[in-house]
């Protein structure tokens, strides 16, 4: 065998090599990828599932309406020059929780299908009942660009509703069955 086939296929075999080491270190990126999703998701959902932010959120998606009809207790909420204070603390609690998921989702650490499988009734719900609060802040401030991560993650859920308004079960996965709802709750 000449010299040339030995170099030939000396530098087949590295290329081999080479070839098959990037596809390992494709392939541990992909299991880190995941692995730091789970880390993640696993905190998102130790936040959201707390006692103070369940608080935050009753406050947020029952009584803050109510404040808000009010046009003087709308421009106290509003006032930008102050932090929110006492109850009104909630909203920023909710917002910024809801801002820190969008921006996971945003640049891909928690997969959007995921979140929105996970999160689109809650995250929408919130951003609904925030939204007056965030429409006045922002333009105040002049910044639009205010919770905009939240705004970006609601925006992805309300799609995520439209598409899947029955929910996201599989496709010929049979369901399982139910008792009748109680007295006085069909609908």
């Amino acid at each position: 065998m000449s010299a040339e086939w030995l170099t030939a296929i000396a530098s087949a075999g590295t290329f081999v090599v080479i070839a098959a080491s990037a596809i390992a270190a494709l392939i541990q990126l992909r299991h880190m990828s995941g692995s730091n999703q789970i880390v993640a998701l696993t905190e998102c959902r130790e936040t959201l599932e707390s006692d103070e932010f369940r608080k935050a959120q009753r406050f947020v998606t029952g009584e803050l309406q109510n404040r808000l009809a009010d046009p003087q207790e709308r421009a106290r909420i509003a006032r930008p020059e102050s932090e929110f204070e006492g109850e009104y603390q909630a909203i920023d609690k909710v917002a910024n929780v809801f801002e820190s998921l969008g921006l996971l989702v945003k640049n891909r650490i928690i997969d959007r299908t995921i979140a929105c499988d996970q999160w689109a009734y809650v995250a929408v719900r919130n951003w609904n009942a925030i939204a007056p609060v965030i429409a006045d802040r922002r333009a105040l401030l002049g910044v639009p660009a205010l919770w905009e991560n939240f705004e970006y993650l609601a925006a992805l859920c309300e799609q995520w509703n439209e598409k899947y308004p029955n929910g996201f079960y599989p496709a010929g996965m049979r369901r399982m069955k139910l008792p009748e709802p109680g007295p006085g709750l069909h609908s």
